[in-house]
């Protein structure tokens, strides 16, 4: 566990670890591309600052002042508007989860690549068939279509998406998270509940990966996108 890039997430939990050795699975595929001077936009807590260390120079956190997680950017930024930093400043810009916050994604893209050296890369990571969460601030889902459109508009090249995910694993995070809101409570029938529903929502993930595994792939039935583009 402790050699996972996701050690260090504050959102791991046992109803939802899939989601995170999928990420992963994708982050480590992709470690060629951190160097240099890398910046985390929309940094959150930083989970992965120790791991993407291994391979960059320097590590830059950017998260605006109104994060719902604790504070630890290195530079505070509205990630929705014009960025305060220098042009050509990054040799690599991840971004995880982020995406979906912001109501001007457009410019975030524009900026991102502003920022960006040439020939870098950004790698990023947006939820497709995921639930509302941290709202207000949850404003869109993005097809694979949309994705490479937004970020051919920014300038990038060599644009590649991925699915993270495919039926099976996406359809049991989502059973999942519908079962875990009906665990609380201290009633003797929720205990009993709790008993019963723990176990099948932490292994029926193992399940979930078994079938997707066997299960012809699909683009459209997916928890989420993983895009690699170059300056």
């Amino acid at each position: 566990m402790e050699n996972k890039p996701s050690f260090y997430h504050n959102n791991r939990r046992f109803y939802n670890w899939v989601v995170y050795d999928v990420a992963d699975e994708f982050i480590t595929k992709y470690s060629n591309h951190y160097q240099g001077v890398l910046y985390d936009l929309g940094c959150g807590t930083k989970p992965y600052e120790e791991y993407f260390k291994q391979f960059c120079n320097s590590y830059v956190g950017v998260d605006w002042s109104n994060t719902l997680h604790d504070l630890k950017a290195d530079i505070v930024v509205d990630l929705n508007k014009v960025f305060p930093i220098d042009d050509e400043v990054a040799d690599t810009l991840v971004s995880f989860s982020v995406m979906e916050h912001l109501c001007e994604p457009q410019l975030f893209l524009n900026e991102s690549y502003r920022i960006l050296k040439k020939d870098g890369v950004f790698v990023l990571q947006v939820p497709f068939m995921w639930h509302v969460h941290e709202e207000p601030f949850d404003f869109y889902r993005y097809t694979i279509y949309g994705l490479k459109y937004m970020f051919e508009k920014a300038g990038y090249t060599n644009i590649e998406v991925e699915a993270s995910t495919g039926f099976w694993v996406n359809w049991f995070l989502k059973l999942n998270y519908q079962l875990i809101r009906v665990l609380p409570g201290n009633s003797l029938k929720k205990k009993l509940l709790r008993s019963v529903l723990k176990p099948f929502v932490k292994y029926n993930q193992k399940l979930a990966v078994y079938l997707d595994r066997r299960w012809p792939k699909t683009d459209k039935e997916t928890q989420g996108y993983w895009v690699v583009a170059k300056k």
